[in-house]
């Protein structure tokens, strides 16, 4: 059985995300223990790890920090090549820095800045809110057997803009085009709520249950 551990530093929607694991696990018969967690040798020996986030980027690295957990996060993701998955804030954690009410330095894990969406169009609103088509989906396992253009659910006011567009791994329209999706090696992460997208968000839990970067 493989073990996920889906990190608890007082910012994410931990139990959608944890039900939404083990149901894509059950849904693909995947053998797999999802644990949300705070303990440090839990996430040292975990097989793969999830980070959430919800709300302001700032307060996301704060709570991360002030939890002690980064340097064990980082040891287990950038040097030992553990799967990852940040998802919607988590994923913009993976980020250089996010320029949210200042400047906020991120993980680091892909370059790139986190910046207020501003739409080309007036009718798109901010936050961007609501059932979006991904799209320039790359040949990444994390897509495996999914539509073309899925639709997925989004609710964020700010995007992830890697300095290297090769990172880009899904994008989406919303007055203007940005990072969905991003991944590198044995780090992915997306900019929707998989565990609010239905069949495509549960999908796609699969597929990152079953990545073998």
């Amino acid at each position: 059985m493989q073990s996920v551990a889906l990190i608890d530093y007082g910012s994410g929607n931990l139990r959608s995300a944890e039900k939404a694991l083990a149901e894509a696990a059950s849904r693909a018969g995947i053998d797999a223990r999802v644990s949300i967690t705070a303990d440090p040798e839990a996430i040292r020996a975990a097989d793969r790890i999830v980070l959430p986030g919800v709300g302001a980027f700032a307060a996301c690295r704060r709570g991360l920090e002030a939890s002690g957990l980064t340097p064990v996060l980082m040891e287990a993701v950038r040097d030992r090549g553990v799967p990852f998955l940040g998802i919607c804030v988590g994923m913009q954690l993976m980020a250089s820095r996010g320029l949210e009410f200042g400047v906020t330095e991120g993980l680091n894990l892909i370059p790139g800045d986190v910046a207020l969406l501003k739409p080309a169009v007036p009718t798109a609103k901010i936050p961007h809110m609501g059932w979006n088509a991904l799209l320039d989906v790359v040949d990444h396992p994390l897509f495996e057997g999914l539509p073309d253009a899925p639709e997925v659910y989004f609710t964020h006011s700010f995007a992830f803009t890697p300095t290297d567009p090769a990172d880009i791994a899904a994008s989406v329209d919303h007055g203007g085009r940005f990072a969905a999706a991003v991944a590198r090696g044995n780090m992915a992460g997306v900019q929707f709520h998989p565990e609010k997208s239905q069949s495509a968000g549960l999908r796609l839990l699969a597929n990152f249950l079953e990545w073998r970067p």
